[in-house]
């Protein structure tokens, strides 16, 4: 926990509100009820909520603390035009109004308690066809961003897909796969779906087993890929072909989606029927093209024949089933093309990454 929440009201019913979405949220609270918070209290606190009935205060005080972010101004009367003034008054983020607003009160207060990180990108990876190496693109993806020092989490969305834990080496690491989350429902915790994870290669990897059962809810997906998005960092997801309920859950939670395609004919008019499902949910899906290219065939025209924009051109790595028998995920090599894509890529995806080139052979567009 990275600190107590702080109360700033003199309202006794709204405290004892506040008190209770705190501890329904797992959170610790600290409440200043008369003057306003001395010197260091105002600017620690993972997050303050002010009741209405102090805002005025504030804002008039000699002493008024100073703006921060991560200040929610609390009322419960929905026709007090007022309450907006008063929550500009305070440099209120919001201005929430119960008891309509505890739902979403309730996970802001257990985001600020688990110390959510600062979110940086959700990249869902899909193939075009059967063998187009989606699954080994994500990989990678997952491993170079976590080799890069971001926090990373590679989640496997393919039930029937064998497991990522043994393209990564890890299928007798010790953590929770998916099946153990077949009942979340709600909101789970970022941090403790972390910690429940196996760690392997520098990053958290939520996997298929072996066992019989390969059915988790739809809903039990959208909360667990929700807690993982919250904790921050990068998210990789592996996906299907197939475009189901649960994969169009996943999909609508994705920054960008990744689709690949090999420089074939026959995987482009493949290609062309999962693109088309995937760009109704999906508004931001672009191609991936492997190599080796034939004559006549690359990239820039690829994207064009799938109307999609082109995210790059990977080339192919020889000797990487091998490597992969003998225990080396995909992207392990440094100095190999397949890890070279995608730290170019990251370098173009991510928000430090500079400008964004306009593709081309070898190149990433992110």
């Amino acid at each position: 926990m990275t600190g107590s929440i702080l109360i700033v009201t003199e309202d006794e019913k709204l405290l004892d509100d506040l008190l209770r979405l705190c501890a329904a949220a797992g959170a610790e609270a600290e409440v200043e009820h008369g003057a306003p918070p001395g010197p260091g209290r105002w600017e620690s606190a993972p997050l303050v909520l002010v009741g209405d009935d102090r805002a005025d205060a504030l804002y008039r005080s000699a002493r008024a603390p100073a703006r921060r972010p991560g200040v929610l101004l609390i009322g419960r009367d929905l026709d007090d035009p007022g309450v907006w003034r008063r929550g500009v008054g305070i440099g209120a983020e919001h201005v929430v109004l119960l008891p309509d607003g505890e739902s979403w009160l309730t996970g802001r207060i257990a985001d600020a308690a688990e110390g959510v990180g600062r979110q940086v990108l959700t990249v869902g990876v899909m193939g075009g066809r059967g063998g187009a190496g989606a699954s080994t693109l994500a990989c990678a993806l997952a491993l170079t961003a976590a080799r890069a020092g971001h926090r990373t989490m590679l989640v496997d969305g393919d039930p029937l897909g064998g497991g990522l834990d043994i393209l990564l080496g890890g299928e007798r690491a010790e953590g929770l796969r998916w099946p153990a989350f077949a009942d979340s429902r709600g909101r789970v915790g970022g941090a403790a779906l972390e910690e429940s994870l196996p760690r392997l290669h520098g990053l958290r990897l939520l996997s298929w087993d072996r066992g019989e059962s390969a059915a988790v809810p739809p809903e039990a997906v959208r909360a667990v890929l929700g807690a993982a998005r919250r904790r921050g960092g990068v998210v990789v997801v592996d996906l299907p072909r197939r475009l189901d309920e649960t994969v169009a859950d996943v999909l609508a939670q994705l920054d960008l989606g990744l689709l690949v395609v090999p420089a074939e004919l026959r995987a482009v008019a493949a290609t062309q029927r999962v693109a088309s499902r995937a760009g109704l949910v999906l508004r931001d899906l672009r191609a991936v093209v492997r190599g080796p290219f034939g004559p006549g065939l690359d990239g820039e025209e690829i994207a064009r024949l799938l109307g999609l924009s082109l995210a790059g051109e990977m080339p192919s790595e020889t000797g990487l089933s091998a490597a992969v028998d003998a225990g080396r995920p995909p992207g392990a090599d440094t100095r190999g093309p397949l890890a070279r894509f995608c730290a170019e890529f990251w370098a173009r995806a991510l928000p430090e990454g500079g400008a964004r080139p306009a593709g081309g052979r070898g190149s990433v567009a992110a």
